[in-house]
């Protein structure tokens, strides 16, 4: 390759970063920001619940009465029956994992509520939120029923004792979400290239779950591109199927010619027609 083409190539792929870069400023950025602005701390309701939620279960759990509580209140483990865990999954969203930093955790929780409730809105947040959360709590079932092998992908029985991650799925799952439907690759590298080399380096439950959340919020976020755009062609092709068929076309009636009658100075006093309008008589004027 010639150096003039080697500069092409390098120029169009600066312009693709540039503008890759840009989109994915004010998709993550500037838009939240713009609904912040507009909407004031109404847009955050969300996120200041969530951030309020897991620092007062905290607080909570750090008394041995106050660890049970929270435990039997939010703590979802698969050795549990379903329905509990089921029962127990919506307040597992507020229950921080104990052996994590809380501080640093409500910060990623915060941005991510509040970056999805001011892009998404609260209904799509809350679902978001809780359908990775859900996902990762019920495929970690299914691996543990599968056993171990299977190509790495069953759990032990003894897995069945841990608790889930807590709200760290949600966050993760929020933040794939967003960079899908944003086109934001840096944050979707960010978010599932670390829950990535965050299962290979330290293989344990909550990395799994991660995955599972990162993946589930790929499967929603190509849903919400393509689901729309689906149920618009379904509705128009039913809309279309249910017309009355179309009458054949009545031509117009053609209202008739009307010849107009010479006035009264074009007549004679024998009351015939002069030669004032040769042209109506066919003859020549004198």
């Amino acid at each position: 390759m010639t150096g003039r083409t080697v500069r092409g190539v390098m120029g169009r792929a600066l312009r693709l970063v540039a503008r890759t870069l840009r989109g994915e400023w004010y998709g993550i950025v500037v838009d939240p920001v713009r609904q912040l602005m507009r909407r004031g701390l109404s847009g955050l309701v969300l996120a200041f619940v969530a951030a309020f939620g897991v620092i007062f279960f905290h607080a909570l759990a750090q008394h041995p009465a106050g660890r049970v509580v929270v435990t039997d209140v939010g703590g979802v483990q698969a050795d549990l029956p379903l329905w509990l865990a089921l029962l127990r999954t919506p307040v597992s969203l507020y229950v921080p994992a104990l052996d994590l930093p809380v501080w640093a955790g409500i910060t990623q929780l915060f941005l991510a509520f509040a970056l999805a409730e001011l892009t998404l809105g609260r209904g799509r947040t809350l679902f978001i939120s809780y359908a990775t959360t859900l996902a990762g709590t019920l495929t970690v079932r299914v691996m543990i029923a599968m056993g171990p092998g299977w190509w790495g992908l069953g759990l032990p029985p003894s897995i069945g004792k841990v608790l889930d991650t807590g709200p760290s799925a949600a966050v993760v799952g929020l933040f794939t979400y967003l960079s899908v439907v944003r086109r934001a690759p840096v944050v979707f590298f960010l978010t599932g290239g670390s829950m990535v080399a965050e299962s290979v380096v330290d293989p344990n439950l909550a990395g799994r779950e991660h995955l599972i959340a990162v993946a589930a919020a790929i499967v929603l976020a190509v849903f919400h591109e393509r689901g729309p755009r689906w149920l618009r062609v379904r509705a128009a092709v039913r809309a279309a199927r249910d017309l009355p068929p179309a009458s054949p076309a009545v031509p117009a009636p053609v209202p008739p010619v009307v010849v107009p009658r010479p006035s009264g100075h074009a007549l004679g006093h024998d009351g015939r027609p002069s030669n004032a309008y040769p042209e109506l008589l066919g003859g020549k004027g004198e």
